[in-house]
């Protein structure tokens, strides 16, 4: 059952990005919106595509947290991978992810303190796009 959810959930986010999702979505919209003298503006009608985006924006939530989740998780092995392989790197930044907000908030301030000035920053950042 995860397996399979796994690659439902991948597929349907990887083609909810596409923009073939899109056009299919818009063309659902205006086939709706043209329907709706036929079916004299009704509150059927509108309940129809009220009920309809209900729906797929409820399941949609799911699937692409999920596979926003994996994602994230294959990420962050990437750079626990990378802070251990490289020589200077420090292992205690490996799973930092699980830190609480506030901690994680202040380990960006020690940071961002070590550093240097916020004005060096934007300096070198500068430096570095004018090589470009």
């Amino acid at each position: 059952m995860n397996r399979f959810f796994e690659h439902f959930s991948g597929r349907t986010a990887y083609f909810a990005g596409q923009p073939q999702a899109f056009v299919l979505a818009f063309l659902i919209i205006v086939t709706w919106a043209v329907t709706g003298p036929l079916f004299h503006w009704s509150d059927t009608w509108q309940l129809v595509i009220n009920t309809g985006t209900t729906i797929v924006t409820f399941l949609m939530v799911f699937l692409i947290q999920n596979a926003q989740n994996r994602d994230g998780s294959a990420i962050q092995c990437k750079l626990d991978e990378l802070i251990r392989a490289v020589g200077h790197a420090r292992n205690q930044f490996i799973g930092i992810e699980h830190l609480t907000e506030a901690e994680l908030v202040g380990l960006r301030n020690t940071l961002e303190d070590l550093a240097g000035d916020e004005a060096q920053r934007h300096v070198a950042i500068d430096r570095l796009i004018a090589r470009r």
